[in-house]
């Protein structure tokens, strides 16, 4: 045994003593260690260095974990646990086809099949094997289950092995994955050495790395499969300055976040999302499991312990337009009005019977307006909000991905780990989404005070782990080197979560041009259809007659390189703008919002966006960074207008 790992070895010993030995103090934020049975105590004073804050930044870990046992030990019995339904086998794989919007390849029906065809016929080679593989094992299951009731037929009890792997087509004309695997190999031999540099995804650790883009044009699963190995995770320290410096480079038609497409080209989104995901884990060799939670009820009122969907409704009939729960930005804003500098916050915990009783009165005072914030201390107010999100009937990450999110950590690199994660959060509930990017927001903010109260990216990353990544009323019984290893890498997970959060909110530019794909086919197999009900004709013929009128009066002399604008907040009339090279999205909003006109002065830049309406795209907000020579080439039939922020 080297060296290295006799201080590993010893290192889980002593953090295992550490969790069945551990007291704590509630006194200035020290925490004392039993040795044995001896009354000798030893004191970790955590207002000390740089360097003993990183020592002990697992032993943060575990103290949180004790904490949140000692909680929910003294919490009410009668509060129902969350109960997570495993699929059967072959369920799985409908449930997965289902989230996917591909129930037509094993239903009935055939309403949505031409868009669903559609749908397939724009998917990558490693999606596309993605969703054979779920394919063939729910058919291979249906089998098996229908074996008993069905008469062989002689060709399959007398078929050679050799037919069994040739090419299998199904209704996209998807080869079997038996095929599809061999060749993966064979392929990504041959284009590895094409890859560009920065396309690599292996980013050395032992020395500060340069900022290193992260490609959203390309599949993230592509990418992957185009490495001819893969490196293995490392159990190095994570120095926030060794951490590899991820961004997302400007895209000339613009970076396109969660939040910025309409409704029915976010639905596209989410599906394309799913089956990049599961094809990335595919390519990386680690397991996918999707879970759900048993239909159970929960409380349908209240402020703790409630579901976000339930808290988010209540609160939007006081508070229209609310996206994150009041109480939930309350907590927030409360610590941070009392300041961030405030020593160990997040870490050292509140008194447990004060913080009871804020809760009971919360409960009761909260909406009513009458709750006296300045009786809750910074340290209660911290313990409240970890109460907060780790007491969620349905957790903040949802049952449904919360494993998918354990098993990040498993990917082989930071970069094939921040790609997951960001699928991921794409994926999220709204609700759940917008919650979730509020916390990490406010978790970077205390990072950004991490000079005055000590607590740097790895002490919060450690602290709030345990509070996101368990499910309610679910705790680790015992403490083994799988549990160790696990809390580390969950730990560094949430790690990643907090330093790369700008660059989770965004959409990839291969997604977003998949969906352009889609409208753009499905578009044209409409305008080939001949058979139109006569209302349908009727519609038709009317918008055309308006949309030709209303050409006749705006459109009809714009230039070539002009594009028209329309802004109804500001103008009646639309104007006319002349593209150049330069010209960007913002430059247009600040032309409208510098008119002379009164309504535009009431009318904040941060409020209103200009929009790329139509042509192969439903709606879309773009970034001010937007150039709009660049983007009308790709969509030359989209319209502009000017127009309120939809998520505001």
């Amino acid at each position: 045994m080297n060296s290295k790992q006799f201080n590993l070895s010893g290192m889980d010993n002593m953090v295992t003593k550490l969790v069945l030995n551990m007291q704590r103090s509630r006194k200035s934020g020290q925490y004392t260690m039993n040795r044995g049975n001896s009354n000798e105590k030893i004191a970790f004073n955590r207002s000390g260095s740089q360097d003993s804050l990183d020592d002990l930044s697992l032993e943060d870990y575990w103290i949180e974990v004790e904490d949140i046992k000692k909680n929910t030990d003294n919490s009410s019995q009668e509060e129902q646990a969350v109960v997570v339904k495993v699929p059967d086998e072959g369920e799985q794989e409908e449930e997965w086809l289902k989230e996917a919007g591909l129930s037509i390849l094993f239903g009935e029906s055939t309403a949505d099949s031409q868009e669903s065809m559609v749908f397939l016929s724009t998917l990558t080679r490693t999606q596309s094997a993605a969703v054979q593989k779920r394919i063939d094992t729910f058919t291979q299951t249906l089998r098996k289950k229908n074996k008993q009731h069905q008469i062989p037929d002689v060709r399959d009890v007398f078929r050679q092995p050799q037919e069994l792997k040739k090419k299998d087509e199904d209704l996209n004309g998807f080869e079997s994955t038996e095929t599809k695997n061999g060749d993966l190999n064979d392929k990504s031999d041959c284009t590895a050495q094409n890859n560009d540099s920065k396309e690599e995804l292996t980013v050395p650790e032992e020395s500060p790395v340069p900022v290193t883009d992260i490609n959203l044009e390309i599949s993230f699963a592509e990418q992957a499969s185009n490495l001819k190995e893969f490196s293995v995770v490392k159990n190095e320290k994570e120095d926030d300055s060794l951490l590899p410096n991820f961004r997302v480079p400007q895209d000339k038609t613009g970076i396109t976040k969660v939040g910025d497409l309409a409704p029915q080209d976010m639905k596209k989104v989410l599906s394309l999302a799913l089956i990049e995901l599961t094809a990335l884990f595919d390519v990386l060799g680690t397991d996918l499991k999707l879970q759900r939670a048993a239909k159970l009820k929960f409380r349908e009122s209240g402020l703790f312990k409630v579901p976000l969907t339930t808290l988010l409704e209540q609160d939007q009939k006081r508070v229209p337009g609310t996206r994150v729960p009041l109480i939930f930005q309350s907590l927030i804003h409360h610590i941070e009005n009392e300041g961030l500098d405030t020593e160990g916050i997040l870490r050292i915990p509140g008194v447990s019977t004060r913080i009871k009783a804020q809760c009971q009165e919360l409960e009761a005072k909260f909406y009513e307006g009458t709750f006296n914030w300045d009786t809750v201390k910074q340290h209660d107010a911290a313990s409240l909000l970890k109460f907060f999100i780790r007491e969620l009937p349905l957790p903040l990450l949802t049952v449904e991905y919360l494993k998918a999110f354990h098993s990040v950590q498993y990917l082989p690199t930071k970069k094939n780990q921040l790609q997951a994660l960001n699928l991921l959060v794409i994926l999220l509930p709204d609700v759940h989404r917008d919650t979730l990017k509020a916390l990490l927001e406010f978790l970077q903010r205390v990072v950004d005070h991490r000079e005055q109260n000590k607590m740097i990216l790895r002490n919060v990353a450690m602290v709030m782990a345990p509070n996101l990544f368990t499910l309610h009323n679910s705790q680790p019984r015992t403490v083994d080197q799988v549990v160790l290893a696990s809390a580390a890498r969950t730990a560094s997970v949430m790690l990643l979560m907090i330093k790369y959060q700008n660059l989770l909110w965004t959409i990839p530019k291969f997604i977003v041009g998949q969906v352009r794909q889609q409208n753009t086919a499905n578009q044209k197999k409409l305008t080939k259809e001949k058979a139109m009900k006569k209302i349908l004709k009727r519609m038709a013929y009317d918008r055309e007659k308006y949309e030709k009128a209303e050409r006749s009066l705006n459109d009809s002399d714009v230039p070539q390189g002009f594009i028209r604008v329309q802004a109804p907040q500001f103008s009646k009339v639309s104007m006319a703008i002349q593209l150049t090279e330069e010209l960007k999205a913002g430059d247009i909003l600040a032309r409208f919002l510098s008119q002379d006109g009164g309504t535009s002065r009431n009318i904040k830049k941060e409020e209103v966006c200009l929009y790329e309406i139509g042509g192969n795209i439903g709606e879309r907000c773009l970034e001010d960074g937007t150039y709009m020579k660049d983007l009308s080439q790709l969509n030359p039939s989209a319209d502009w207008v000017i127009k309120p922020k939809s998520n505001v």
